[in-house]
């Protein structure tokens, strides 16, 4: 297992009009050309879902809209990144902002699901919930009701050692309390990860 990979090239491409600047990634220069496509579609897929969640819920008017995005692994071969989307139209209480990620394999281009991190048949799903229970406990996150449970395919980038689950404005929390973010170690979750998959490669020494 090659471990000390070089960070792929990572290009910022621009939609820009008027009313919209978005910024968003694309990688350059992969080895396999097939992979590079398969994942700057995912990426430029995510942002036109974010901008379709924007045009579900903004009002008739003239809406602003700027996106942006951060790369969270860039490592090892694995490629994490988020997407935000923030819009305001006037008359609004307040602008909106979808978060949006992509997590991939740079040598297959693969675009990794929650699922395709845990081994098959694990309960990756009790797992996850409860360690977001206990943070929420801990850290006295302001909840919308009790929280129960993720969903089997819950917002989730990768960065470094770390998988962060995450939840959108409103979905879990008042919206005050902007985006919920809950990092779990790696090595806390070495009895059910994929051996195969990108959390056993992060994991390794």
């Amino acid at each position: 297992m090659e471990l000390n990979r070089l960070p792929v090239t990572v290009m910022t491409r621009t939609i820009k009009n008027p009313s919209t600047t978005i910024y968003y990634p694309q990688l350059s220069g992969l080895s396999n050309q097939q992979a590079e496509l398969q994942i700057n579609r995912s990426l430029l897929q995510t942002v036109q879902g974010l901008i379709h969640e924007q045009q579900r819920v903004q009002v008739q008017g003239n809406t602003q809209m700027q996106g942006s995005y951060e790369i969270k692994n860039n490592q090892r071969g694995i490629f994490s990144a988020t997407l935000n989307n923030y819009a305001y139209t006037p008359q609004m209480a307040h602008g909106m902002t979808f978060l949006g990620s992509v997590s991939a394999d740079v040598d297959t281009g693969k675009i990794f699901s929650l699922r395709d991190l845990f081994r098959p048949g694990s309960d990756y799903i009790k797992v996850l919930s409860d360690r977001v229970k206990a943070q929420i406990k801990q850290r006295q996150i302001p909840t919308l009701g009790n929280f129960t449970t993720i969903k089997p395919d819950q917002d989730f980038y990768l960065a470094d050692k770390t998988l962060v689950i995450y939840f959108q404005l409103y979905e879990i929390t008042p919206y005050y309390v902007g985006f919920p973010m809950f990092p779990i170690s790696v090595y806390d979750l070495e009895p059910i990860i994929n051996e195969a998959g990108p959390l056993s490669i992060l994991a390794a020494d």
